[in-house]
């Protein structure tokens, strides 16, 4: 049976040699917007196609203010600054992300507690956000503290899994009864909608990523989102080293970040978000001919939650058994079908081992049968 599927994979990607995860496309207005920004002599992080790419970024998702920055994880770190977190606090997240969401955190000197994925979403359970909070937390003085730790606990870091929206209204609803600001990692999920509304602007800060491997890239890239103006403005101060506009002086005035795009990776990103919607609709394609495939033989493939339209960035289809998974990653790969599973869960990791974290049975069981398959845009 993986051999099919091996089969109807090449049939869809052209029987190339080697079929990757999920590989840039440049066939739009790329390589014109380079030379231009070249011939501009404006290729660090001045230059028109930055300022050009946030306005056209902000309208796109809808957000009052759009930042951008060098890459994702940046644009973590510098979110989670603006929301105040700082050495010692602590900050829910979910143990099914990508290592950067937790790293962000660890970059404030704050702690992160791992918190259960929601089977419909892959994203944080709202339920073990509710459960963990209902028995640690304590609002005083307008401040959420954690009873066990004597710790405030800051923010919480929802992120939605290969481009699927997490049941975000729900966690921004009982993270206000607590008070504590969330942050979006929508890095996987430009593009994705939850009930009409773009990801990344349900919380009071959003952040994207335009890695090499994200559905739409500038090679790296971040951003950050919100419809707080005046937070805005300092996120756009904040990653531009704090400096206080001048014709000629040097003054800083707070501890600033060197976080932002050079106007090259601007001028390629620009043109790549002007094809966007052609990649979503793309996208959504192949998984619809995945989905019809891989009901014929009994695999699960995993659709976009009710509310959602999800980007499907990266396409995912569930095994009987982490036994099963592991005989398919490796036939797929040996023949040249690039497919891995899910990342391990953070509190495997060595540095974040003893994090406080909730029960994690779903979150478990979706990394022992999860595979993502190829998911790039297909060119005929």
């Amino acid at each position: 049976m993986f051999e099919d599927i091996v089969s109807f994979i090449q049939d869809l990607y052209g029987h190339k040699k080697f079929i990757g995860l999920h590989e840039p496309i440049f066939v739009g207005n790329e390589r014109k917007y380079v030379v231009d920004a070249i011939d501009s002599t404006f290729v660090s992080s001045v230059g028109a196609y930055v300022d050009s790419f946030e306005k056209h970024f902000a309208d796109y998702v809808g957000a009052k203010k759009a930042i951008v920055t060098g890459n994702g994880t940046s644009a973590l770190h510098a979110g989670l600054h603006l929301l105040g977190v700082q050495r010692d606090d602590e900050v829910l997240t979910q143990a099914l992300t990508f290592v950067a969401t937790a790293n962000a955190i660890a970059y404030c000197q704050a702690q992160p507690i791992f918190l259960d994925s929601d089977r419909e979403t892959l994203g944080m359970s709202p339920e073990s956000l509710e459960q963990f909070l209902s028995e640690n937390a304590a609002v005083e003085d307008g401040l959420c503290r954690n009873k066990k730790t004597g710790r405030i606990i800051r923010a919480c870091v929802p992120m939605h899994v290969f481009g699927h929206p997490v049941k975000i209204e729900r966690i921004v609803a009982i993270c206000e009864k607590y008070q504590i600001a969330v942050l979006e990692d929508a890095a996987e999920s430009m593009g994705s909608l939850w009930h009409g509304t773009h990801t990344g602007l349900f919380g009071k800060v959003g952040v994207f990523s335009f890695n090499g491997n994200k559905i739409i890239t500038a090679g790296g890239g971040g951003m950050i989102v919100t419809h707080d103006e005046p937070l805005g403005k300092r996120a756009k101060h904040l990653t531009t080293t704090a400096k206080i506009p001048h014709p000629w002086e040097f003054e800083h005035d707070e501890m600033g970040f060197n976080y932002r795009m050079p106007n090259l990776n601007a001028a390629l990103i620009l043109a790549q978000l002007e094809k966007l919607d052609d990649f979503i609709a793309n996208k959504r394609e192949t998984a619809k001919r995945y989905q019809e495939f891989f009901n014929t033989k009994g695999i699960e493939f995993f659709t976009e939650p009710d509310g959602a339209r999800s980007n499907y960035w990266l396409n995912a289809i569930f095994f009987k058994n982490q036994t099963e998974r592991d005989r398919f990653l490796e036939t797929t790969n040996k023949n040249g079908v690039m497919t891995r599973p899910a990342w391990k869960l953070m509190p495997q990791l060595a540095m974040y081992k003893d994090c406080q974290k909730t029960d994690l049975s779903i979150s478990t069981d979706i990394v022992q049968r999860l595979v993502n398959i190829p998911s790039s845009v297909r060119v005929s």
